[in-house]
């Protein structure tokens, strides 16, 4: 059984998805970081950065409980642990690794800023919106660029690239983006929010963030 530490951003949506695409058992623990629960000392030993997701995998390496945090880093295991989502070939595998690493590096910070800039500042500050509106601008670019020859971020199937990338895109209204300006990527997003276990993941303590 893993347990998931988690809160309706999309980092933890993230592990939503991954969890119900995968079919393992889970159960979910909220932790409502506008509350500062992520401080509380027995998470601190889960996580120690203070960052939602996080898990507990009661059956992990050898048998043993395994704690991760880092989505990026659960994302992979959790695709070795079921050996599903981590391509089929070398090639894929490493495709599908260095565009994680584009949303981990890039996508993630920087949309994050413009959601932080744009909506929640106390201060709106012309210059900050201005240069993470642009810079997530210019990341759409890359991936729209990307999915005009592929059906998928890090190769021609599904994978842990998209199921990190796709959270962050679902917020695209709040970080400036006119969708239909980046058809591959409106295509894209469009395909994945059909699957069943991304509506389901998606669903996941919505709730409680309103």
């Amino acid at each position: 059984m893993i347990t998931l530490y988690t809160w309706p951003t999309p980092n933890g949506k993230k592990i939503h998805i991954m969890l119900e695409e995968c079919g393992l058992p889970y159960r979910a623990v909220p932790i409502n970081i506008s509350a500062n629960e992520q401080f509380a000392p027995e998470f601190l030993k889960i996580s120690p950065n203070n960052k939602i997701p996080a898990i507990v995998d009661s059956e992990g390496p050898k048998g043993k409980p395994y704690s991760l945090f880092e989505s990026g880093a659960i994302l992979v295991y959790l695709a070795g642990k079921t050996e599903r989502f981590l391509g089929t070939s070398d090639n894929e595998r490493y495709d599908i690794l260095q565009w994680l690493m584009f949303q981990m590096g890039g996508l993630g910070p920087m949309l994050g800023q413009a959601h932080h800039f744009r909506i929640y500042a106390p201060e709106k500050i012309a210059y900050a919106i201005d240069r993470y509106t642009q810079e997530a601008h210019r990341l759409y670019g890359v991936m729209d660029k990307r999915l005009a020859d592929s059906a998928y971020l890090g190769c021609r199937h599904y994978s842990i690239a998209d199921i990190a990338a796709w959270p962050w895109v679902a917020s695209y209204e709040r970080q400036g983006i006119d969708l239909a300006k980046f058809p591959n990527v409106q295509r894209w997003y469009d395909t994945i929010a059909k699957r069943p276990a991304v509506v389901r993941g998606n669903a996941l303590f919505a709730d409680l963030r309103r």
